[in-house]
Formats: structure tokens, sequence, C-alpha cells
């Protein structure tokens, strides 16, 4: 077998992979995976999942006669868990030596790294809190130097497929493979992502009993709150108003004088997912207790209620993801990864929840996306063209900053 050997052995059939579970919320592993898979077909290699205990019963497996999980137990499957930022596998650190002389601490490429001096496997940190000498990863000299091991083990929480748009040896093929460049996601999740049996079931009946009325239109409603950005709830709710009602009128105003009734119009269903039910419980009893402007119909649905108590949180993530790309329209949180998954299935621009600014609705609620792509949170700040740090999102017309993370870089048309 090749992995126990010190070196690499040259070029075999093969070269794989493999992608290592992380920590991070289902949607994180979601958009990190489909990036995975994309650096996998663009690097001709063969991908393998470590599935953690808590994906189990979660998707298919995406292709016919073969399975993408990596076998349990064996050489590489014990070495992943030690691998993390700084260990001694990973491609940072062993392309250190050849930047420990610079005077002027910029990292250089890999490149004159000697193919039997390579490892039989290399590690890939990616995660957040990813070091600059692991940004070269987004290099072209640094992938021609990967291109050399067989196998690369891959740790990341990202979605980082925006980054392989900027490595040159890359863009002729994502150019033929994706015309429009903001539907990389929306592609690559619809052909990777198939819920189990046990999912879809659940899916497909709550579709069949509440979202498959006669609604004019289906409002998504995905609404997060993050731990490192506290905001209290009357607070964010009047953000989601303002948004959703008096600055996009994406849902009608209501009427609260007593009494009153309006004609009968189009009628609207909104489709809330939270962690937190009192968002979709205040909208309902909003509109239940008070006519519309415009007297169209509200109805309020909340699909993690019900026959999904036995499922797991990420089952219920999975099944709230796949509603919510069923709307017509989609208002999500920004950084909402589980937010970015739902939306980009649905092949539609959001309207983005700005972050709150100390505990305080931001003045600007929302606004509507460019592209319905996700955000590559924690971009990469150095440029491999100019050799030095520097703005990434002003490189190419088609990579540029997201709308609700500042440094982060998406996709667009």
């Amino acid at each position: 077998m090749q992995l126990p050997s010190p070196h690499s052995m040259g070029l075999v059939e093969c070269r794989y992979l493999v992608w290592a579970p992380t920590s991070g919320h289902i949607g994180d592993r979601v958009l990190s995976i489909a990036s995975a898979f994309l650096y996998a077909l663009l690097t001709r290699r063969v991908l393998l999942l470590q599935l953690a205990d808590d994906m189990a019963g979660l998707f298919c497996e995406p292709f016919p006669g073969a399975t993408w999980e990596l076998p349990a137990g064996g050489f590489l499957a014990d070495r992943i868990k030690g691998l993390r930022r700084g260990s001694d596998r990973s491609y940072g650190n062993f392309i250190r030596p050849a930047n420990k002389d610079k005077s002027d601490g910029e990292p250089t490429a890999g490149l004159g790294l000697r193919a039997e001096s390579l490892p039989p496997y290399a590690y890939v940190h990616l995660e957040h809190d990813y070091r600059q000498a692991e940004q070269l990863f987004f290099c072209d000299d640094d992938q021609a130097v990967l291109g050399n091991v067989n196998w690369v083990i891959l740790r990341s929480n990202l979605y980082f497929a925006p980054g392989l748009f900027l490595v040159p040896r890359f863009e002729e093929e994502l150019r033929w493979m994706f015309p429009a460049s903001d539907t990389a996601f929306h592609h690559v999740g619809r052909y990777l992502f198939h819920p189990s049996n046990e999912v879809w079931q659940l899916i497909t009946s709550y579709y069949t009993s509440y979202m498959a009325s006669s609604f004019q239109e289906k409002i998504g409603l995905q609404i997060t709150t993050f731990a490192w950005n506290p905001v209290p709830f009357e607070e964010y709710f009047k953000q989601v108003s303002a948004c959703t009602t008096s600055q996009e009128k994406i849902l009608p105003a209501v009427d609260t004088t007593p009494g009153v009734l309006h004609e009968a119009a189009a009628s609207k269903a909104v489709l809330v997912s939270s962690e937190h039910p009192e968002y979709a419980e205040k909208l309902r009893s909003t509109y239940y207790e008070h006519a519309t402007v415009t007297g169209e119909t509200v109805s309020v649905l909340q699909p993690v209620g019900g026959g999904a108590g036995n499922l797991s949180r990420n089952q219920k993530a999975v099944v709230e993801m796949f509603l919510q790309s069923y709307c017509d329209v989609s208002v999500v949180s920004g950084w909402s990864t589980v937010g970015y998954v739902g939306h980009g299935l649905a092949g539609v621009k959001p309207w983005l929840l700005l972050a709150p600014r100390n505990q305080t609705a931001a003045d600007q609620p929302c606004v509507q996306a460019a592209s319905m792509e996700p955000c590559f949170h924690a971009a990469p700040s150095y440029d491999c063209r100019a050799r030095k740090k520097g703005d990434l999102g002003a490189v190419l017309r088609h990579v540029r900053h997201c709308e609700d993370v500042g440094d982060g870089l998406k996709l667009f048309d």
C-alpha cells in the first residue's frame, strides 16, 4: 500500500480527495462538501467523505453503484483524527522551509519542491481559522505542487468555491462548466444532495399538506441569530418586519383599525425557519389578529413541528433547507449557511437581512443580493498574482465581495 511510505511514490492511476468532518453546522458542511466536489472535478480526484455520526441518515449516495464514504478504520481514517491547523502534515507546514529565509515575511509558492520530497499525503486546512501560509492553496503554483500528491485530505467549514475561480489553471474549465458563474452551487448542490428516504418522506408530506395549496406566492423566511452577535428578539423582529413590509413590500402591511375588513385578494404563504419559534408565532398572530391593507391573506407556516419531533437537529435542518428551496421568494439572515443552501438550491436571489450592530437592528434592514451564490466567509487575503496581500474582491469581475460579509467573496455573473 502506498500511504505508509514516507514520500510520494509518483502519480498512480487514481488520486483522492478526502473530506474530513468539522464541528460546524450542517449548512457549513453542505457548502464545504459542494466546494470539495468541485475541486475534485477540477483536479481529477476521487472524492471520499469521512462522515461524522451526526450526518448519518441525511443524504442518499449521489453516485450510482459506488459509495463516497471513506471506510471506517484503517491507516488513513486513524490519521485524519489528529489533523488540525498546524499539523506536521499540513500543506502550509511542508512548504514553510522554502519561506523561512525570506525577509519580507510574505509566503511564496511551493513550486520548487521536488516530487520525491513530497509526503504520501497532504493535509489542507481551510477552516475559518486558517493561516496565511495555508491560503497558498488558492495559488496556481501551489496547485501544481499538490497535483503531485496522490492523497489530499481536506478539512473545511467554508464555501471555498469562489477561491477556485481565482486559480488560473482552473479558469477555462470553470467557464465551460458554469457559463453563468453565479450558478455554481445551484448546479453542484442539486446534483450532489438528495435527502434520505426518511427525510424526503417528511419533506414531501409537509409540502403536500401545507404548501401545495393555491397560494399565489410562497415566501421563505430563514431567521438565524448568532452567539457572537446577540440581538434581542423584539429588536430583530422589528428589522425583519421593516425589510419584508415597509422596505421591500414582500409582505403586506396590516391595518390596525378595529373592525376593518378588506375585499379578499391573493393569498401568500410564509415559511418561517428558525431555531427560535417565537418569530413564526409573532408573525402568525400579527396576520391572524389584523386584516392586511391589500386584502391579501397571509398564512404563516412553521415546518419543524409535529412529525419532525423525532428527527435529529441536522435532519430538521435538511428538511427546512429543502422546503425553503421550494419558495418563490427568499429572505434570509446574513451569514446564515442554512439560508445560503435554501436559496441556492432554489436558484433565487435572496433578500439578505444585514447583521445587527451592538444588539440593535441594522439601519438598513436588508439588501437584495445580486447573486444567488453563497458567500465564502473568511476568504483569503493573499493575492497570488501580485504575490502580496491584496483585495481579492477586485481581481476578477465575477469574484467580488459579499453583501452581508464585507471581507467575504462570492461569485457573480
